[in-house]
Parts: structure tokens; sequence; C-alpha cells
């Protein structure tokens, strides 16, 4: 199924993901793109899927639904695998099959929901993923799910209900948030996130990881200024090169590493 230029829909593990394959790709390199709740399409709407095509990148971008990127069945995606699971085998595996992705050869980067979902999953596995970057992390997810407790709204967005399904109440989410998987000992080596002091549902958690991270002494890059009109999408567009440049740069780091 054909969406831009060289962007193809493919199925992988019974799951669409949109593919990106540059006519003169890096050599053992792709990002893998995590959506936001909204889900849309990194190559029909993404700055980053264009700053992916002018250096050559190759993007998988799977798609959950509504998922938060959790290690847990949400039925919603699928009965069987977690959405953490389905990103950390069958769509590493792909890349690795495409694009001949070794140790340090992927880095996750998402926006929004899918912005603490390349946090998360990068604190649970590090050595796999040693290289995230995240635009608009929701972090502090157990407020959404404190919203849909009380039927309220929370920020621009109302409270989350697959979140509360999944958690039954608020502190359970909170546990499972990005923050708690902070190891002080065991943390992906290159981490940049970015968010804009306007955002109501990403600043603070943001400002709480960068926080933890700092006391902790772990390298990491934080972005917090207000750019664009103050909408995501706007913010996204504003950050996004800042978010690449990190990207090719980490990747050229860890390959030199492992030379």
């Amino acid at each position: 199924m054909p969406l831009y230029d060289c962007w193809t829909a493919i199925d992988v593990a019974g799951h669409r993901c949109d593919l990106y394959t540059p006519h003169d790709p890096l050599p053992g390199r792709a990002i893998i793109a995590l959506h936001d709740t909204d889900a849309r399409a990194f190559a029909e709407t993404s700055p980053i899927a264009r700053l992916a095509e002018a250096h050559r990148l190759p993007v998988l971008a799977p798609h959950t639904g509504r998922s938060w990127w959790l290690d847990r069945i949400v039925p919603a995606f699928d009965p069987r695998v977690t959405p953490e699971r389905h990103v950390v085998d069958a769509v590493r595996d792909e890349a690795a099959r495409r694009f001949g992705t070794g140790p340090g050869g992927i880095a996750l980067l998402g926006v929004g929901m899918g912005g603490q979902g390349a946090l998360r999953i990068s604190y649970r596995h590090p050595t796999v993923f040693p290289v995230t970057a995240a635009i608009a992390p929701v972090v502090d997810f157990h407020l959404a799910v404190h919203a849909a407790m009380l039927d309220e709204a929370w920020g621009d967005d109302d409270g989350d209900d697959v979140l509360l399904a999944l958690y039954g109440d608020t502190e359970r989410a909170r546990q499972d948030t990005a923050i708690l998987h902070v190891h002080p000992l065991n943390w992906p080596r290159h981490q940049w996130f970015a968010s804009d002091p306007r955002d109501g549902r990403s600043f603070d958690g943001a400002q709480r990881l960068h926080g933890k991270l700092g006391a902790l002494g772990i390298p990491h890059t934080a972005l917090f200024e207000p750019r664009g009109d103050g909408s995501r999408d706007a913010f996204t567009a504003a950050v996004a090169p800042d978010a690449i440049r990190f990207v090719l740069d980490a990747l050229d780091a860890e390959s030199r590493r492992l030379a």
C-alpha cells in the first residue's frame, strides 16, 4: 500500500507498520517512530518523516492504537502480545532484517504518548535501545487515569479510559511510568527530550524527569523552550530538527563505540 514517495504500509507480526526506505540508506541504522494518541501516520503528517528522508534514515513506524506502548496486554491492539514486546521483538527484528541494524543501530523516537513510550521502553531495555528521543513526552500518564476516574478533563484532553481499564487506579499507573523505570546504574547512553512550558500534559512530568536524571548524574539533553504557537504539532515541527540531529550524532557515537 503506497503512502508518500518511499513510504509503504507493511505487516509486522500481524500489525500495520509504516516503513520508509531511503534510496541510499545510512548503513546499519534506523529509527523506530512511536505515534501519539491520535495514531496519525508519520508519513502523512510529521516533519520527522521529511527530516528522515533528508538524512537517509530508514524509519519503521508501528501502529498500536491508544496503547501507551505499555508492557501490558491491550486487547484492542493484541490479545497475546504487549505493545512494548511488539516493538522490542517484532519491529526491532524487522529493522535488522531490512537494514542490517545491530546493537546500537536503532533509535527510538516518539511524540506525546509515543514520546513517553520511547523513554519508558529505553529505560526498561537500555542495552537494546541506547538511543532515545522524545518530543512532548506525556510522562505523567497516571494523571490521565485520575482524570478518568473523576470523569474530568486533563489539560486539553479528557482522561484516558484505556489506562483506567489497564491499571484500575492512579497509584498503580504511577508505579509504571517512565520515571519509575529509571535505573541509577543502567540507563540508555543517549537521551534527549523536549517539552513546551505551555503544554500542560507534558511539561511538569518532563521537568521532573530532568530533575531525577540530573540528581542521579545520568547524562541527557532536555530542551524546555516555548516554540511554535503552543500546539503540539507546531512544537513538534519546531524541535524535530534538534531531535533528528541528536539521533544522528548518537547513532554515530554508538557506531564508533562498537567499531
